[in-house]
């Protein structure tokens, strides 16, 4: 159910076709609008599709549901699986049941994609077997299944909607990294916080006393707000930047990274690896793509690209990361669609970072634009980036940060990303 553009779902599809399974795969999404994803699974006579939406009849003659992230938790397809006992699962929580591999699992609001990151980094510094898997660009879960041995770890990032997988089947990690908590997908959550909060929840709340819990401190406190105090079992770390040793030389910017750093290195304390290997992998990892990722340097202006940044948390995160507060030295392109997120730190902000904003098109655009009033809207990326090069002098930063998700303009914020990175490379001297 959700096969999806960013080749998780065709990983999954895949690994069950070559598995022998019949397979029906039913997406809300036309045939036209997944033909990239299609195209990678020709060669299969064992799966029937039945796109452009959903038929109930699909979910009651099935033994397994495979639900994608992000189905909605109230779908009439869901309670129909459920009302005829069929199984809902999701890759991430399925690949742990069935490996039984040690599993570090990492969630949060922001921070899990470089945590989850930096800890796989860490752990192969230290010589150990490991597998990078969950809210993974390109990665089926599940499909590696057919690679992991007993001497793999499995570190997983894992949004709010992998979560409910886990919640399903009562199962947490055995080590579990909870970093930030803060407003996002209240379009899906009803702007429901504590709803939010219960599906991230499930990390730890099936863990046993002998796992590991660490949190960030920004959202330590959470855990006692929402009412989870007296569920937590396993034993608990709260860190942050601080346990970052001063000397040692980081090559990715920003107090938030450096959070990410320390809570990584408290995680990678409680699997066993000395500091030795941790200060190592530290000091070579260059972050991850499309989060705060140093592009290139054009007539003395530097590019990153910022396009996982789809809260405003994030942005402002990015702004005091890269920009001269007194210079106003920022080239600041963001915009996008809605999440009902409310802007106004952001907005307060930006006049501290930013030269100038340019910004693309969408709904959520839409309903900050009175508060921008210099800002142009572009319809489109190639349009922003040269409006903001020439606009840009040596010693400015471009940032492409959106602070809103990329539907609309683009396919998914990968694609946004993409489509920014190839802009700028192509960009002459």
């Amino acid at each position: 159910m959700g096969l999806g553009l960013l080749g998780r779902g065709v990983g999954d599809v895949r690994f069950l076709a070559r598995a022998g399974a019949e397979l029906i795969v039913t997406d809300i999404k036309t045939e036209e609008q997944l033909v990239s994803s299609l195209a990678e699974l020709n060669e299969f006579s064992n799966i029937t599709y039945h796109l452009g939406g959903h038929m109930l009849e699909d979910f009651q003659n099935r033994d397994m549901i495979l639900k994608a992230a992000g189905v909605p938790s109230d779908s009439p397809y869901v309670a129909e699986a459920k009302k005829n006992h069929i199984p809902v699962r999701m890759s991430a929580d399925l690949f742990v049941e069935l490996s039984g591999v040690p599993t570090i699992g990492v969630t949060g609001t922001r921070g899990k994609s470089t945590t989850s990151h930096l800890l796989a980094h860490i752990l192969k510094t230290a010589g150990r077997e490991v597998f990078l898997g969950g809210n993974i660009r390109g990665v089926s879960t599940l499909a590696h299944l057919a690679e992991v041995t007993p001497d793999t770890t499995a570190v997983l990032e894992l949004d709010s909607w992998q979560l409910q997988g886990f919640g399903e089947i009562k199962k947490s990690p055995n080590i579990a990294i909870f970093t930030t908590f803060m407003p996002d997908h209240m379009n899906y959550y009803k702007n429901d916080m504590a709803a939010y909060f219960a599906d991230k929840a499930n990390i730890f709340l099936y863990q046993e006393e002998d796992d590991q819990l660490i949190l960030g401190e920004q959202m330590a406190s959470c855990i006692e707000e929402y009412g989870y105090k007296n569920k937590v079992r396993a034993h608990v770390t709260v860190t942050g930047a601080s346990l970052v040793p001063k000397s040692w030389k980081l090559k990715i910017p920003g107090e938030h990274n450096k959070m990410d750093i320390g809570i990584a290195l408290a995680a990678a304390r409680a699997f066993g690896i000395d500091d030795g290997d941790i200060q190592r992998a530290v000091e070579s990892f260059e972050g991850v793509p499309g989060r705060l990722q140093f592009l290139r340097e054009v007539r003395g202006i530097k590019i990153y690209n910022d396009t996982t940044a789809t809260v405003p948390d994030a942005t402002v995160a990015a702004l005091r990361a890269l920009g001269d507060e007194g210079k106003k030295n920022v080239l600041l392109i963001m915009g996008g669609a809605d999440k009902n997120l409310d802007m106004t730190e952001l907005l307060a902000e930006i006049p501290h970072y930013a030269k100038e904003v340019f910004l693309l098109a969408g709904t959520g655009t839409e309903r900050i634009r009175t508060e921008l009033p210099g800002a142009q809207i572009f319809e489109s990326m190639q349009a922003a980036v040269i409006a903001a090069l020439n606009k840009g002098e040596a010693g400015d930063v471009l940032l492409m940060s959106p602070a809103f998700a990329s539907f609309g303009m683009f396919r998914n914020e990968f694609d946004r990303g993409d489509q920014f990175s190839a802009i700028v490379a192509s960009l002459a001297e």
